[in-house]
């Protein structure tokens, strides 16, 4: 670093926003990817499970939507301890420690032997799944400059979407083969990402500046400006002058519901309700759907699931590729519009036979799947450094009780009203989302100190 910048946050900031992306930001973007992989993978992993305990366990249909819910009663729990545990200890800290947690959960889960015994143990899981996600989303959103950041963050989290399609692909090949206890084996495997992160990921430098720690970031970003320079055979930009204004460093969650950040507060919990209770409302219902409603073979149940992640994979990729140009607003009013359309459709006539409900709901997680991975960004975007984390994981805590939620709701509505209420149903809140979304700010290409000061 030039002796000629002070040492500020705003100099860090500007020192990070000046690296080109290299070869460190993707070995760092691989490892916290592949929790996030195992991460989708387990939060999905009880969906293919269910054809196969529900006969086996005898379960009833009122238990079937707890039994969904209760991993994501424990995400909101861990969304709102994660978030508060990043703000203070770290943001790799406390990541370390939600991946261990989940892990550990899913493997003990393989040794339930009825519903009770499952039940506690995805709520345990549950508390590590949603803490880990949103710590992650927050420090990625860190370490990348402004150019054609949401593209860039867009390819990490990509791979959420990744790991909803595995969690297809393995649960219709594997539990008809090795059983259901297989899934939650596989999803054990974060345990040794933990182990990877403190060596290869180090603690935000805008976070360590955000709490005074100045010393400590400028010692990270030096480091990493040696490795991404190739000890200075490769030459980096300038700093650039972001003529910033001083930026405060206590983080207080009141300033969550003051001023500038009230609104974006109540409208980002607005656009995450809207568009996870859709995605978790059906998607843990998807496989039971196929086999009760349209009685079909457990095998085929589950190969027709894997349209949905599927279809979530192909919006993820349209999403990274054009978000930089469309812009955030933009994107979110596309998709949410798209949505309720393919919801109405399923409603009206789609949802009549099992194949028109695999095109149909297929479609609906092309833009739904888009709005689920760029809203992490969009959240991360519209806080400021000493209160981002504690943000995205407030309102990812909106995520987890709309994850809970949403079950439950196909759980009443399938028996008064058919399937096609069930998708009648979903359409509002796609509506509501649409709405919301005519109020979003736009952040595209600008530095994350001047969207949030």
């Amino acid at each position: 670093m030039p002796s000629a910048l002070p040492l500020t946050e705003q100099t860090i900031a500007a020192r990070l926003e000046r690296l080109p992306n290299s070869r460190w930001h993707v070995t760092v973007t691989v490892i916290l990817g592949v929790a996030i992989f195992f991460d989708s993978f387990d939060s999905l992993a009880i969906a293919y499970v269910l054809p196969a305990i529900v006969p086996a366990w005898h379960i009833p249909p009122s238990s079937i939507g707890g039994l969904i819910s209760v991993a994501n009663f424990g995400q909101a729990l861990g969304a709102l301890t994660f978030g508060w545990a990043a703000e203070r200890i770290g943001r790799v800290a406390t990541a370390r420690l939600a991946i261990a947690l989940f892990a550990v959960m899913s493997l003990a889960c393989a040794f339930t032997q009825n519903y009770e015994q499952l039940f506690v143990l995805r709520f345990l899981e549950g508390i590590g799944l949603g803490g880990e996600i949103p710590v992650a989303s927050t420090y990625i959103s860190e370490i990348l400059r402004a150019e054609r950041r949401g593209g860039r963050f867009l390819a990490y989290q990509m791979i959420f979407p990744v790991g909803l399609l595995g969690s297809g692909i393995v649960g219709a090949a594997m539990v008809p083969r090795f059983g259901w206890q297989s899934m939650f084996v596989i999803g054990a495997i974060p345990a040794f990402v933990a182990l990877f992160l403190q060596r290869y990921c180090p603690e935000s430098p805008r976070w360590l500046a955000s709490k005074g720690r100045l010393t400590e970031a400028d010692a990270i970003v030096t480091d990493i400006e040696r490795i991404v320079s190739r000890n200075g055979s490769r030459p980096l930009p300038p700093v650039p002058d972001l003529a910033l204004k001083p930026l405060g460093n206590e983080t207080r969650w009141q300033e969550l519901f003051q001023g500038r950040y009230l609104s974006r507060t109540f409208l980002v919990w607005i656009l995450w309700t809207t568009s996870y209770i859709i995605t978790y409302g059906l998607a843990g219902w998807i496989p039971t759907l196929y086999r009760e409603v349209y009685h079909l073979p457990l095998q085929q149940a589950l190969n027709y699931s894997i349209a949905g992640p599927a279809g979530s994979l192909i919006g993820s990729a349209i999403c990274a590729l054009l978000i930089d140009w469309t812009g955030r607003r933009i994107w979110f009013l596309i998709a949410f519009f798209f949505t309720a359309a393919a919801l109405v459709e399923l409603w009206a006539f789609g949802a009549n036979t099992a194949l028109g409900m695999l095109f149909g709901y297929g479609f609906s997680q092309i833009w739904l799947g888009s709005i689920n991975m760029s809203i992490f960004l969009y959240t991360a975007e519209i806080y400021p450094t000493r209160m981002r984390a504690l943000g995205v994981s407030w309102a990812s805590f909106w995520l987890r009780l709309a994850a809970t939620v949403g079950p439950l709701i196909v759980g009443f509505t399938l028996p008064r009203y058919g399937i096609g209420g069930v998708f009648l149903a979903f359409s509002i809140f796609a509506i509501i989302g649409c709405g919301a979304a005519t109020y979003m700010i736009e952040t595209r290409r600008r530095v994350l100190e001047e969207v949030s000061p």
